[in-house]
């Protein structure tokens, strides 16, 4: 009997832990799915090719994916390489000529594994299903996964073909899955197969053939979603039957991360983007631009709660369960869809960046807030920079003191308070609102951004001071931030400078339902993400200076403000700031915003690339602040024609 048995040792996967959002709406869980995988057997090498034919059109009539790594597409009549890696080394480590066709390699492989169908589109798959098992390893007591999640009927037309398919088994597994399709999956991210320099730096943790954590809250809390796997003995026959299986050691599951994303806010402020960007596309503001992408934060202003973060475009998590395909994964790389740009991507703050500039003339006393500066539309030192006004009417915006130059954005008014601070002095401020560094948000890929100071320009070579110090007191020169750093900015600013440190986390909760202690989750966030510590020491604005600050901000809402028809009778008191900036041929727009005026509750950043002026980003902050506060308010149908006041900043 011992000669015709066989006892392996299985792996029982941990189902992996959930990540949900504030309110407990599940967006990334397990269900239990049918996996398929492959034991090796005595089988001779026809029947083992005839079963790879099989598999793969059992798959592919039930539309499920499975590894296959040969870098060889065969379709009717055409040949071609699909691999970024070295040609003439994978040519060299198979054996083939270095000067060898992708057919003729193809036809050497065919030969390999005595692949006989004349069919060569058939044969593809034999040899890609080959290839790839012999590439990823597997033994008679060590199965490979070689499909993920695959239908029921695939998993029923498998055991029924049983006799056909030698070591071939059906494993049913706690498989992942995105229960809300695309939506935060900058925020979520992703899990795939592991590479071999991950295997290799835990071997102790996983198999060849385990998926892990690639992106996102799914990378950075790979340790506490995983869990502990368990282990079974399955009892086979040599020719690859199952006769039984017991469990020797139970698995455990991994925990549940609940983030600070509110679901249906966050569906609201994608939609809100997604739509303000396809009204800049076709003009629906008087002029179109070929917006490109964008970004969005919604920030609770006493906590730092991450509300809402958006990048546009997204894509789809469950793309990449089974092996994303290069059609796919080609469209996402051609729209920069994997790129988080709410904290990856770094732009120019244009005159977002003023109240920075404001704060630090009035804290430092080289204007006050009665003090008014002529514009006369053209600065008259450095390199003698137009206010956008006058570039755009012939005209400056006369007397205006600190909050009516905020109201109407006036360039001049602002390289006038930069001339008086000097480059040291209002870098120093920036650099305490958190711009031009990393926030510490609990994902990984943060982009720093870059801040205009000394330093910098020291790096730069800086050979014009002058133009520097005019063109970063108005959120230009070296200036580049993100917009999680613009919206930790501008919580400050609505809570009058109090710090405030974004976060994406409301608690870690282990499968025993024990909730993972704040020591323990800031030591472990710490240390992947390289962080020493965070802000923790508020700047004390003087009231009579942060007034007059946010009165600019309430008036760029009011009246004649620079956003005023977009929040023209809007029942909350909005404080806001409009930005646009030139990046070569872009020209990428900026709002910023926080409500209740008086008493603020959120803030929202909106961001878009190529997205022509700030005003036009000024909707999707309106119609998200709307939402939150649970207003019904109607589409408000703007005149273009109308004179307003968009900042252009050459």
């Amino acid at each position: 009997m011992s000669n015709t048995k066989l006892s392996k040792e299985a792996i029982i996967e941990a189902a992996r832990g959930k990540i949900m959002d504030r309110t407990g709406t599940v967006l990334a869980d397990t269900q239990m799915g049918f996996n398929v995988q492959l034991f090796k057997t005595k089988a001779s090498e026809d029947e083992m090719n005839n079963s790879m034919l099989i598999l793969a059109e059992i798959f592919e009539k039930n539309g499920d994916s499975y590894i296959d790594k040969f870098p060889i597409s065969v379709n009717p009549f055409q040949y071609h390489f699909n691999t970024d890696e070295d040609l003439n080394k994978w040519r060299e480590a198979n054996n083939i000529s270095n000067q060898a066709s992708p057919e003729e390699a193809f036809y050497v492989m065919k030969d390999y594994y005595g692949v006989t169908e004349k069919d060569d589109e058939k044969a593809r798959k034999i040899v890609g299903l080959r290839y790839t098992i012999e590439l990823e390893g597997y033994s008679a007591t060590n199965a490979l996964e070689i499909a993920k999640n695959v239908s029921r009927q695939s998993a029923l037309a498998i055991n029924e073909r049983g006799e056909e398919l030698p070591g071939v088994s059906i494993d049913v597994k706690a498989n992942r899955v995105y229960t809300q399709g695309s939506l935060a999956s900058h925020v979520i991210g992703y899990i795939g197969r592991i590479d071999e320099k991950e295997y290799n730096a835990n071997k102790e943790k996983y198999e060849k053939d385990d998926y892990i954590g690639k992106s996102g809250i799914e990378q950075l809390f790979e340790e506490y979603l995983k869990g502990e796997n368990g282990t079974k003995q399955i009892d086979m026959t040599v020719d690859g039957a199952t006769t039984g299986e017991y469990i020797t050691k139970e698995a455990i599951g991994g925990a549940n991360v609940v983030l600070t994303i509110d679901s249906n806010l966050q569906n609201i402020a994608e939609n809100a983007l997604e739509a303000n960007i396809e009204k800049i596309r076709a003009g629906g503001f008087g002029k179109q631009y070929d917006a490109q992408g964008g970004s969005v934060v919604v920030i609770n202003v006493k906590t730092g709660e991450i509300l809402a973060m958006v990048s546009y475009p997204d894509y789809e998590p469950g793309e990449f369960l089974n092996g994303i395909s290069q059609a796919k994964y080609d469209e996402y790389s051609s729209k920069s869809a994997l790129f988080n740009r709410a904290i990856q991507g770094s732009y120019a703050p244009g005159s977002i960046f003023k109240m920075v500039t404001a704060i630090a003339g009035l804290q430092e006393g080289v204007i006050t807030p009665q003090e008014r500066i002529y514009d006369t539309g053209i600065y008259p030192k450095g390199n003698n920079p137009h206010c956008w006004v006058y570039d755009s009417y012939h005209v400056g915006h006369g007397s205006l003191n600190v909050s009516q130059a905020l109201e109407k954005s006036c360039n001049y008014y602002f390289y006038d308070t930069g001339w008086r601070l000097g480059l040291e002095r209002l870098s120093a401020y920036a650099n305490y609102f958190g711009l031009g560094r990393k926030t510490g948000i609990e994902l990984p890929f943060e982009n720093s951004g870059t801040l205009a100071s000394p330093k910098t320009a020291e790096e730069m070579h800086d050979t014009a001071p002058e133009s520097t110090i005019l063109s970063a007191s108005i959120g230009q020169s070296y200036n580049d931030f993100t917009p999680v750093q613009v919206a930790k900015y501008t919580a400050m600013l609505a809570n009058r400078g109090k710090v405030v440190n974004p976060t994406l986390i409301k608690n870690v909760v282990s499968s025993d339902g024990k909730q993972v202690s704040t020591t323990e989750l800031s030591e472990y966030i710490n240390n992947r993400l390289g962080i020493t510590s965070k802000d923790t020491d508020s700047l004390q604005i003087a009231d009579v200076n942060m007034n007059a600050v946010l009165e600019g901000m309430r008036g760029v809402t009011d009246d004649t403000g620079t956003a005023a028809q977009i929040f023209e009778n809007f029942s909350i008191p909005v404080g806001g700031k409009t930005g646009s900036t030139e990046a070569g041929d872009y020209i990428n727009a900026w709002f910023v915003g926080f409500a209740p005026f008086d008493d603020p509750e959120i803030a929202v950043v909106g961001m878009v690339e190529n997205g022509g002026h700030g005003y036009y980003v000024a909707e999707v902050v309106r119609d998200i602040i709307s939402e939150y506060f649970g207003m019904n308010v109607q589409e408000i149908n703007e005149d273009v024609s109308a004179y307003y006041e968009t900042e252009f900043i050459r």
